[in-house]
């Protein structure tokens, strides 16, 4: 019974470390910050991205409103590169 614990633990554990792993991220390669709308579940944020920084958000799937306007739909696995004031997903 013990060893069984340990197997249940472990992978709970896993799944939660894990999942992180997942997430979308953006990364900023602009001198200046930039705001990413973000809508996920429901609930919209701002996420400020400072010049050279890099974040990770969405690890569900969400929608992103980039700093130009255009609109992307992500699964929580992208990459967005801010270049120029523009995102892409890569």
């Amino acid at each position: 019974m013990k060893t069984m614990k340990k197997f249940v633990y472990a992978a709970a554990a896993l799944l939660v470390t894990g999942g992180a792993a997942f997430a979308a991220s953006a990364v900023n390669l602009d001198s200046e910050a930039h705001t990413l709308v973000v809508t996920e579940g429901g609930s919209q944020t701002e996420l400020v991205v400072g010049a050279g920084e890099t974040i990770e958000f969405c690890a569900a799937g969400c929608f992103v409103t980039m700093p130009n306007g255009d609109r992307e739909v992500l699964s929580g696995s992208e990459t967005i590169e801010i270049s120029g004031g523009k995102g892409r997903v890569r």
